[in-house]
């Protein structure tokens, strides 16, 4: 029939009804397939016909046989109910009708209708050149034949698909190698097999593609490679697949039983009749060993193209349809072409049924085998092709396969050793040499004689002069040409050309015979009883350095940048362009290699440059969900993550893949909300416990290594199970179980899935609930046996290291082959199952992710801070991660801020509080001023314990918060709620105190003003006396006061002061309390007078020793300790006295409470004897101090004292009495009770003030955090460049601190009059108050005025002290001393007040201005910024065991000490034993090198520095973050080293030289690195 007008419109309407016409042509993408988008995950139904494409699309994705079903739609989805509802009969009878009307209908009823091979071809020819190939993988994984020769347009159009078929790579087993347990690995279009061609006449009624099936499928119950019309839509009519042509390969497996032929073979079926498609019968007649026609009869036509071909006898076999009641005429037909054509003839008779005449078709194929037919590849077809006027796929990407041709083209002239020596050589040895020498630089395992830091220094130099080597290389040729076609604008001309590097390097590897000889030598060796190691470690190398793929090109593009290798004609400019084309590459689906498995080694900026590119195209939304698959070398990992998301990683048996390549999935903008990402990323890794490397000594540190890597890197680690091998399972369980206990003590959550793969589906799930127990069993004994080498032994099942439930976090998968390969399909099963499980796995990251979710610059820094924790033994204590550090920073910085906020809520309770208890009533006795102090101790514990409470919550909001990395610093939130109940418990104990103190102040203000009531009155008295005396004298001011002056050195003289308190007394009984029930009594027999005790230096004795510590303690060390404890405890005892208080016994039990602080700190080397003689020694000096500052206090506020201060207010008085002038009584009470007031009021309020303007202030960061405050006084004591300093901050570092705060403080209020200004602050809060007091108690009752009558003002000053009652205490004694005499009425002596208190803010004004002893101020406070300040950032107080660093951990409560910055040993007075040198070696290089220590501690024995934790398990001792972190010390050693040697009394270190190349702003610089501090 005539159809050249018709098919391009039939195909164009074929494109509309499958909604493919704008894909047309070749325009729909792989990439936008693999796009994670919603209907790839959950399959809609298909509603339409153009629902058709994408449901057979994301099937033949998912490797799903069952995908060419799909192309039918229902009639009848919209009454099913309805249908259903009605009775059987009737249901039968419509049906009948409706079978009926089939015939009848003059309706199109195919319209909801696709035939499967119009569906295929429409595909094919709308998708663009690799989708085409995937396709075609895809389609013969499923066993379905491909087009060989796609139409299109019209049936004399067609084209050669030699390209679309060129990533089909098959193994088989022909029957001669069968003995040798060999196999053939092949492209397919490669293969030169015999190729038999399978056409059709007009009139033919037996199916060839039917035939064909039971052909191919002899034994494997695979009835569906080609369609045919008793399949599914196979009887739908064809509108384009006419002249089709499609190839399938028969593939022996070297079993006799099983194959039907001995060697593979080729089978093409033209679809439609060879009148049709004469330029595709006449082709495949040419290219074709033998052609079988299908035929009832021979028409003139057809008989002519018939006689046409040449070579009929050996090559053209007429199958012929014998039918019962066959036209003789037809039967003539047949009979005149055999006999003019001289060809062979096999019948179908009628009574043989299809399987029958399979058997004999099969026969003849034998025959032409044995008799010697031509073979042929896909490959050579070519020329053939053209010649015929038939178009080649290929021709689109000829320069780009020349350009691959001539990248490659060395091969073929060397070995490919030779070539990646000569043409890639960045990644050879130097290479290998520069990983191996950053591993020694972690492990320090060779360093023999030489010093540590010596040896380190040595290997750095190493690695730079590799680099340099490295650097010094000019590009190869082959590189050259790589990158130029590489750094093309035009992608599809890169796919091309990337494309054709993998074909030509696949082809130059399945030519060298050399591997196939490698890879029997390792297999035999590794199947010997007796094992050659170095040999199998040989062959290894060997068959790693005989592989070459694109990966080695990419890898070495990636290297050239790393070291930024040009050549004349590649600039710099060009090379740094590289990582954005690497990202592209990325974007379009290419993998990047991460790890370069063969040297073990990650070029670091190489892979942070493309990553970073990338996230640049994006518009930094690189949102990333990692996903890794880990499991046993060939047990699927690679073809479990292709099946899931449809990818290309390699999964041929020949590849030997190390190390780890990720690849990058988009997810579609309608999942990106549910999937919280814009990018799913694959890890694809080598399989642990491979053969190749089982034998070596390293390999479960290897495959652990790597397992820690990936699984670090991921949100989602697939572990896929093998559970045919027990020992096998369980040694990968160990290395899963190791890497995930790894991640949980880091912080790293990740969701782990274990996949058992080869598990029957039906009732796998009921059969194997034994075998999961079992499993949960050998997880977590392989957890235990994990959590004993790392040292963690709380850990005793895998549900305490990961959230795992066996029946939601495990997988059955059934065996990926439906039969025995090669000729089996995927089973459905497996597809079906693996799509589940993508589906739900994705479901639970939605559901688990929350707000864990990293960009691609976080991802970087976990790829940075991973490899470099895993190069070392022990991963847990060498890891080091910023994000980690500034997750944790920020959380130590808001709990500072909490923490002050706590203080000062209880601060300004406690403020009211005092002023409460000292503004009792005068009237009160004992008791009740008891009672009170006890309610408001409650009353302040219920207030902390409110507080506490609140500052626990902050901290659980704060973990719930949408704050980033929160999940990485999870493990410190325990220490953190800690460290709240410590600092609760220690304000209670405070307060306690506080309200002790104030009462006591509070009692000895009552007894004081009990007696001076009695001596004012006697004073009083007299003085009224003399004035009467005097009256009628006419006498001079001069003798008047002389008068006055006998009169008071008389009535003073018998004034008693207050009885001292015996200090010593109350000290030695809180001395016995601090030791209560520890058995020294008889220590406390000869102590003699306390207050001669301290008056010299403390001396450790050697009864001061524990037995077992005589032999290798020195006394010297223990009298550094005891030094160290007084030099702390002095301070405080001195900054006691500095506070003009009296003495209460709080105080001792506070220096008590801190020696045995600084005590607890140590370890005791000591026995109880030296406890007690340190405590005892601090006691005698306490005493003595205490007692000055007690008797100070009595002197200054005794009887006497307070006498002597009004004296002068008396002689005033008696002078204007007798002269009866009037005196400014209002201003006298302004000065001596308003002003001491006010002055209070404000000291007492001005320490918070300073701790919160130091805080606000731009300096604030010194104190946000320990870190910050350890970052800015080094950088200090640097500037300062003073010996003595960094003595003083070594040896003394709390006094050092303290001192350093208060010099801090000072220089920061003295700067823009701060002092003045928060001082007037409060004046300027406080005046008005007193203003308001004032106006406010001038009113009677009825808001009337006061009478205007002297009384009135005693009522005045009564009702003033009473609304300033809970502002300023008022002084009774006084304030009846000031009123005495007062002449003045109430109303002017109101108007003088006012004017009085005007005068005293002017004047308080000026004196605030004026003052400049910012450390005479200090000392006035109540509440001491200095002291505030310095419990902000000293913390827990530890100092590291080896170089005192001090520890920088937040709160006080934390479980593990920690420091960014440790020091070279000698700086903590370690020496070398031998030599009496000062160590230089830095602990932080110690604890991981093969060094010992001996100390105290571990009793005189050497002990292995990297197994410090045995002694000092609470001590996280990591790597430096850089070589240049530890800059710092290295230039204070170098610069003060003679001067240190000669303070310790030892000689200098012997320091690196390359440590005396260190400049001052390279430690700048690396001080900023170790402390995480970006800018300033």
């Amino acid at each position: 029939m005539d159809t050249d007008g018709q098919q391009p419109a039939e195909l164009f309407d074929c494109f509309s009804k499958l909604g493919l016409e704008n894909f047309y042509p070749n325009k729909l993408t792989l990439q936008s397939l693999l796009e994670i988008k919603r209907n790839s995950l959950n399959e809609a139904d298909v509603k339409s016909v153009k629902d058709l494409p994408n449901s057979f699309l994301r099937k033949l994705f998912k490797i799903n046989a069952d995908c060419r079903e799909c192309t039918q739609l229902s009639n009848n989805d919209d009454n099913d109910e309805e249908n259903y509802l009605k009775d059987s009969e009737s249901d039968e009878e419509n049906n009948d009708l409706k079978d009926f009307s089939k015939f009848s209908s003059t309706d199109d009823s195919t319209e909801n209708e696709v035939n499967p091979l119009d569906l295929i071809v429409a595909l094919f020819l709308c998708a663009d050149s690799f989708l085409q190939q995937e396709l075609a993988v895809k389609m013969s994984m499923c066993q379905f034949s491909v087009p060989l020769l796609l139409p299109h347009g019209s049936n004399s159009q067609s084209t050669l698909m030699l390209w679309a078929l060129r990533d089909i790579v098959k193994e088989w087993c022909p029957q001669d190698l069968s003995e040798s347990t060999g196999f053939v690995e092949n492209s397919i279009v490669k293969a030169n097999v015999p190729f038999y061609s399978f056409v059709r006449l007009k009139n033919c009624s037996l199916s060839k593609s039917q035939v064909l099936n039971h052909v191919l499928s002899h034994g494997q119950h695979n009835n569906s490679i080609f369609i045919n019309k008793e399949m599914k839509g196979g009887a739908t009519t064809k509108k384009i697949a006419y002249g089709l042509v499609e190839v399938f390969w028969f593939l022996p497996t070297g079993t006799k039983n099983l194959d039907i032929f001995p060697e593979p073979l080729a089978f093409a079926n033209l679809r439609g009749d060879i009148c049709e498609s004469l330029a595709q019968f006449k082709f495949l007649f040419e290219v074709s060993t033998a052609t079988f026609v299908f035929l009832d009869k021979v028409e003139k036509e057809e008989q002519a193209i018939l006689t046409s071909v040449q070579d009929v006898r050996s090559k053209l076999f007429l199958v012929v349809n014998r039918k019962k009641g066959n036209d003789k005429e037809d039967m003539m037909s047949v009979k005149t072409v055999v006999d003019k054509m001289n060809c062979r003839v096999k019948s179908k008779d009628p009574k043989e049924n299809v399987a029958e005449f399979s058997e004999k078709l099969c026969g003849s194929i034998r025959e032409t085998l044995t008799s010697g037919g031509n073979t042929v590849s896909i490959e050579n077809m070519l020329d053939k092709a053209v010649k015929l006027g038939l178009s080649v796929d290929e021709s689109t990407s000829y320069d780009q396969k020349k350009a691959a041709e001539e990248t490659t083209n060395g091969i073929r002239v060397r070995k490919i050793v030779d070539f990646k020596n000569q043409q890639l050589p960045l990644q050879g040895e130097n290479w290998k040499s520069l990983s191996e020498l950053e591993i020694e630089e972690c492990r320090l395992k060779k360093c023999l004689d030489i010093r540590l830091e010596e040896y380190k220094c040595h290997l750095q130099a190493e690695k730079q002069k590799i680099r340099n080597e490295q650097s010094k290389y000019k590009l190869t040729t082959a590189m050259k040409c790589f990158i130029e076609h590489l750094s093309k604008r035009d992608r599809e001309k890169r796919h091309f050309f990337l494309k054709w590097m993998k074909l030509k390097l696949h082809a130059h590897l399945q030519s060298d015979s050399q591997l196939p000889l490698l890879h029997n030598k390792l297999k035999d060796q590794c199947n010997k009883d007796k094992k050659d190691v170095k040999l199998i470690a040989e062959l290894e190398q060997a068959l790693l350095d005989s592989f070459l793929g694109t990966e080695h090109y990419m890898r070495e593009m990636g290297l050239i940048y790393e070291f930024s290798v040009t050549s004349s004609e590649t600039t710099a400019d060009e090379i740094s362009r590289l990582p954005g084309v690497a990202a592209e590459m990325l974007l379009d689906g290419h993998p990047l290699e991460l790890l370069d498995g063969d040297a073990s080694n990650i070029p670091e900026r190489w892979v942070t440059d493309v990553l970073m590119e990338l996230h640049k195209k994006v518009g930094g939304k690189s949102r990333l969900l990692v996903l890794t698959v880990l499991g046993v070398q060939s047990t699927g990992k690679s073809t479990l993550l292709n099946t899931m998301f449809g990818v290309q990683f390699p999964v041929s048996s020949g590849r030997c893949t190390r190390g780890a390549y990720m690849l990058f999935i988009r997810v579609g903008e309608d999942m990106q909300s549910d999937l919280n990402c814009d990018f799913i990323v694959l890890i694809d890794t080598e399989g642990l416990k491979s053969p190749l490397l089982a034998q070596l000594e390293d390999s479960y540190e290897h495959d652990n290594q790597l397992a820690t890597f990936v699984i670090g890197l991921s949100d989602v680690a697939v572990i896929n199970v093998a559970m045919e091998n027990l020992a096998e399972m369980k040694d990968v369980l160990q290395i899963a179980a190791h890497a995930f206990l790894r991640m949980k003590e880091i912080g790293k959550k990740p969701v782990c899935h274990f996949v058992h793969q080869n598990v029957a589906a039906v009732s796998a799930h009921a059969r194997t609930i034994m075998e999961r127990r079992r499993f949960v069993d050998d997880l977590n004994e392989m957890t235990q046996i994990a959590a004993e080498m790392e040292n963690i032994p709380h850990i005793e099942a895998f549900t305490d290291v990961l959230d795992y439930d066996v029946e939601t976090n495990n997988w059955n998968i059934p065996g990926l082959w439906h039969g025995t390969p090669p000729m089996a399909p995927v089973n459905t099963g497996y597809s079906e199952a693996v799509a589940d499980f993508k589906k739900n796995l994705l479901k639970t990251m939605k559901r688990d992710r929350n707000n864990e979710i990293s960009q691609i610059p976080e991802f970087i820094i976990w790829i940075k801070s991973l490899w470099k924790a895993v190069k070392y033994e022990n991963f847990i204590f060498s890891f080091r991660n910023t994000l980690v550090a500034n997750a944790y920073d920020n959380l130590c910085q808001q709990f500072c801020e909490w923490e002050w906020e706590f203080r000062k809520e209880i601060f300004s309770w406690q403020k009211t509080a005092q002023l409460e208890i000292s503004n009792a009533d005068t009237e009160s006795d004992l008791q009740q001023l008891n009672e009170l102090v006890e309610s408001k101790k409650s009353e302040g514990l219920e207030k902390i314990t409110d507080q506490e409470t609140l500052m626990k919550q902050k901290i659980e909001n704060y973990y719930k918060s949408n704050i980033r990395h929160l999940h990485l610093i999870e493990k410190y939130k325990t220490g953190f709620i800690n460290s709240t109940s410590c600092l609760a418990n220690e304000i209670r104990h405070s307060v306690k105190n506080k309200m002790d103190q104030t009462l006591h102040l509070r009692t000895f203000s009552k007894e004081l003003q009990d007696k001076m009531s009695k001596y004012r009155t006697v004073i009083e008295d007299q003085v009224m006396k003399l004035v009467s005396d005097c009256k009628e004298s006419k006498l001079s001011d001069e003798e008047l006061r002389e008068k006055f002056e006998r009169m008071w050195t008389k009535e003073t003289e018998n004034v008693t002061d207050l009885k001292v308190q015996n200090i010593c007394e109350n000290i030695i009984m809180q001395l016995r309390k601090s030791f209560l029930n520890r058995k020294v009594n008889e220590l406390f027999e000869n102590i003699g007078d306390l207050k001669e005790i301290g008056k010299r230096g403390f001396e450790v004795r050697t009864e001061h020793l524990k037995g077992i510590y005589t032999i290798f303690l020195k006394k010297k060390d223990l009298q550094e300790i005891a030094d160290n404890i007084i030099d702390a405890c002095s301070r405080f005892v001195v900054d006691v006295a500095k506070t003009n208080t009296d003495y209460h016994e709080s105080l001792t039990k506070d220096l008590l409470d801190k020696v045995d602080e600084s005590f607890k700190k140590r370890t005791r080397y000591w026995n109880i004897k030296f406890e007690f003689d340190v405590k005892l020694h601090m006691c005698g000096i306490a005493s003595r101090e205490f007692l000055k500052m007690h008797k100070k206090f009595l002197s200054d506020n005794g009887p006497r004292a307070q006498l002597e201060k009004f004296k002068t207010q008396y002689l005033s008085d008696f002078l204007h009495l007798f002269k009866m002038t009037s005196t400014d009584k209002a201003g006298d009470f302004v000065q001596f009770c308003i002003k001491p007031a006010v002055e209070d009021y404000i000291n007492r309020s001005l320490g918070i003030d300073i701790v919160d303007e130091i805080l606000r202030s731009s300096s604030s960061a010194e104190f946000s955090s320990r870190s910050f405050f350890q970052y800015n006084i080094l950088k200090d004591l640097l500037l300062k460049e003073d010996f003595r300093s960094f003595v003083k901050y070594i040896s003394n570092y709390e006094i050092y601190v303290k001192d350093w705060i208060v010099q801090h403080i000072l220089h920061k209020m003295s700067q823009n009059n701060t002092w003045y200004k928060l001082k007037n602050k409060h004046l300027q809060r406080i005046i008005p108050k007193v203003s308001l007091a004032i106006a406010e108690a001038s009113k009677g009752e009825g808001d009337r005025m006061l009478a205007d009558t002297k009384e009135s003002v005693t009522e005045l000053i009564k009702n003033i002290r009473k609304y300033l009652i809970r502002d300023i205490t008022i002084s009774v004694e006084t304030e009846k001393t000031t009123m005495f005499q007062i002449q003045s009425t109430c109303h002017p002596f109101i108007i003088s007040l006012k004017t009085s208190l005007n005068k005293l803010k002017t004047q308080l004004e000026d004196e605030f201005s004026n003052s400049e002893d910012g450390t005479e101020t200090l000392n006035k406070l109540s509440i001491r910024p200095q002291h505030e300040l310095f419990k902000r950032v000293f913390g827990c107080g530890q100092q590291c065991p080896f170089c005192k660093v001090p520890c920088e951990a937040g709160g006080k409560e934390h479980e593990q000490h920690h420091a960014a910055v440790h020091r070279p040993q000698g700086l903590g007075e370690y020496r070398y034993v031998d030599s009496k040198k000062l160590c230089e070696t830095l602990c932080t290089t110690d604890v991981h090198s093969e060094r010992k220590f001996i100390n105290t501690d571990t009793q005189g024995e050497f002990h292995p520095y990297k197994d410090y934790a045995k002694y000092y398990p609470d001590w996280h001792i990591p790597p430096d973050r850089t070589i240049q972190a530890s800059d710092y010390w290295k230039y204070v050693l170098v610069q003060y080293n003679d001067r240190f040697a000669e303070e310790y009394k030892a000689k200098p270190a012997d320091v690196p030289d390359a440590w005396r190349r260190i400049t001052k702003e390279q430690v700048l610089e690396g001080l900023k690195d170790a402390f995480n501090v970006n800018n300033e």
